[in-house]
């Protein structure tokens, strides 16, 4: 598989159906955000691996965190750190910055190992919505575009002719609800593990952050 040498970047803007009244002013403070280096949970027959959200940090809460190189099993993120800062004008910002992802989950099954040799994911809130950004870069083990769109998902086959998908690898993953509200979650990766069933299961995730501009 091809990877992507260099950095490839995405952003994206979401706004608020909301009534007038209902917007936030500066200084009204009651914006939320929270952010993390990423989250594992695997689960290979009887074995489960899993990672809650790995230096968080949230509006409120920890405010800025980092973690060492640090493994779960068969899945790697080296230095990396976080930051949920309230602005002076009361929006909020979460920056997530990680370095030397891996994961050989997949090579038992005869898969690729995925990498990224730095990552980083964001958000800000407005005063009636929030936008998230995210790069990559050096991935290895999966095509990544010049140029990444919201929820980009690339597929891993599985080894033989009609065996389900070993993974789907979704890129610059933007969550928001339905209706909007202005809020959204923006993962950098989102690897999910034999989506349509197969010998593995579960998610892993590199570089989260999450914004609501009306504290929900």
């Amino acid at each position: 598989m091809v990877g992507a040498k260099g950095i490839v970047a995405a952003s994206a803007l979401f706004l608020a159906a909301i009534p007038a009244t209902a917007q936030a002013q500066p200084n009204d403070e009651i914006g939320t955000g929270a952010g993390s280096v990423g989250a594992v949970h695997v689960v290979i027959g009887a074995q489960t691996t899993h990672a809650d959200p790995i230096a968080p940090c949230s509006i409120g809460g920890t405010q800025q965190n980092r973690t060492d190189p640090v493994t779960f099993d068969t899945t790697k993120y080296g230095l990396s750190s976080t930051s949920c800062t309230r602005n002076a004008d009361g929006t909020v910002s979460v920056q997530v910055s990680g370095a030397r992802f891996q994961t050989t989950v997949l090579r038992q099954f005869g898969g690729p190992m995925i990498s990224a040799r730095t990552f980083k994911s964001g958000c800000n809130t407005t005063e009636n919505g929030s936008n998230g950004s995210m790069e990559l870069g050096a991935v290895t083990g999966i095509t990544v575009p010049a140029s990444i769109p919201p929820n980009y998902v690339t597929t891993i086959p599985g080894r033989a002719a009609g065996d389900p998908p070993m993974a789907e690898v979704v890129l610059n993953e933007l969550i928001v609800p339905t209706p909007a509200d202005g809020s959204l979650v923006t993962n950098a990766m989102h690897i999910k593990l034999f989506p349509q069933g197969g010998p593995a299961s579960g998610d892993i995730l590199v570089g989260s952050a999450a914004c609501d501009p009306f504290g929900g």
